[in-house]
């Protein structure tokens, strides 16, 4: 990603945006990515053995998805905050060129709002109990949509690297809406769906991140060449090895994860243990009634 191995040149146009554009939200994708793995896992793992099960309650993860409602909402809130700083300071040459940065920053502002949504929806959907958990994978499958379409009607730019990078990022978006949605049909938790839909995030982030370092290099002596149809063959293998190293990450994350819960298990004191054997032969008599 650092362009080492790539065809690099001394002619590098100036593309519109900025790294920091794409690298933030690539790195907020890949994190919620990943914190949607834990929890697939942490919830997978609960399911198949019940003293774990005592210690990851589900009073916990409703309260963790609350929590994630609110951090989403309010990091949103402050990209949006930075995106309208950025439409009131454009400094273009041209009439049309501010027309251009304001519609991509427009597009943006339409993306992180669609995303609150989700955090809002979280909320609700975990404080309400008349709604249904499942509105929450749709508005997911929802705003991976959304973005691919506004990625898709991104303004078309004639440098090669250029368009294929979003290309990219448009495809990935679609196969995490697609993952997400079909999720949503089975109705049911599916830990290998929510596993997908996690991995396809992680990638799309990867792909956000990618954006932000190759169209916008600090060291312009090493920068990739824009024009360069053989980039494109690059870009494609660092696509394969960004979806390739979010399953490594995942199976990383489920060891990680079933040690923990080992562990904490293997810590408790007799009055603890006690308390489990209480909670387990209350769930036992609540399942045979």
């Amino acid at each position: 990603m650092n362009g080492s191995e790539a065809r690099i040149g001394p002619h590098h146009p100036k593309v519109s945006g900025d790294a920091g554009g794409h690298i933030l939200p690539g790195l907020f994708l890949v994190t919620i990515g990943l914190w949607w793995s834990t929890k697939s896992i942490l919830k997978y793992i609960c399911k198949q053995q019940k003293r774990s099960s005592s210690l990851i309650t589900p009073q916990f993860l409703s309260r963790a998805e609350i929590l994630e409602g609110i951090v989403i909402i309010v990091v949103v809130l402050i990209a949006m905050v930075g995106q309208f700083y950025g439409i009131v300071n454009i400094k273009p040459s041209s009439h049309k060129e501010m027309q251009e940065a304001q519609l991509q920053n427009w597009q943006h502002i339409v993306m992180y709002v669609v995303l609150a949504m989700l955090g809002v929806t979280k909320i609700l959907c975990f404080t309400i109990s008349s709604l249904p958990v499942s509105l929450i994978t749709l508005m997911s499958s929802n705003i991976f949509f959304v973005e691919a379409f506004l990625i898709h009607n991104h303004p078309k730019s004639l440098i090669v690297v250029d368009s294929y990078v979003h290309q990219l990022l448009k495809f990935s978006a679609l196969l995490a809406g697609l993952a997400a949605f079909i999720e949503f049909l089975l109705t049911k938790n599916n830990v290998v769906m929510e596993l997908l839909r996690s991995s396809l995030t992680m990638l799309q982030g990867a792909c956000f991140v990618q954006i932000g370092f190759i169209l916008y290099p600090k060291d312009m002596e090493h920068a990739w060449d824009l024009n360069d149809v053989n980039n494109t063959i690059i870009l494609s293998t660092y696509f394969g090895v960004y979806y390739a190293s979010t399953y490594v990450i995942i199976g990383l994350n489920y060891v990680l994860v079933s040690w923990f819960i080992k562990w904490k298990l293997s810590k408790l004191y007799p009055s603890e243990i006690q308390f489990l054997k209480d909670y387990e032969h209350q769930e036992d008599s609540e399942d045979g009634m």
